[in-house]
């Protein structure tokens, strides 16, 4: 959990408080900036709740080619160049 997901949680929180004071008093204006606040709560908590799901995914690759490239330069190398041969092809059209 980062903190872009833990300040969505808060502020959706605080739209919904925000909302139900409106609420109670009748006041309209208050109860649009609550469900503003909400909104803007549930996208920051999306957007964080993505970037943890990025960090989970490409984190244990970016470590596992570090290891291949530690344990096999040569190997590493010798891919590293077949690759680059490949995506020059392509982009050459052959």
């Amino acid at each position: 959990m980062n903190t872009d997901t833990l300040t969505g949680s808060a502020n959706d929180l605080g739209g919904k408080l925000k909302e139900g004071v409106g609420q109670a008093l009748g006041d309209k204006s208050l109860q649009s900036e609550g469900k503003a606040d909400q909104l803007d709560g549930k996208l920051q908590k999306g957007f964080g709740d993505a970037k943890d799901a990025v960090e989970q995914t490409v984190r244990p690759a970016i470590d596992y080619a570090r290891q291949f490239i530690r344990e096999r330069p040569f190997t590493a190398a010798t891919l590293g160049g077949v690759l680059g041969i490949a995506i020059i092809n392509s982009l050459r059209g052959k």
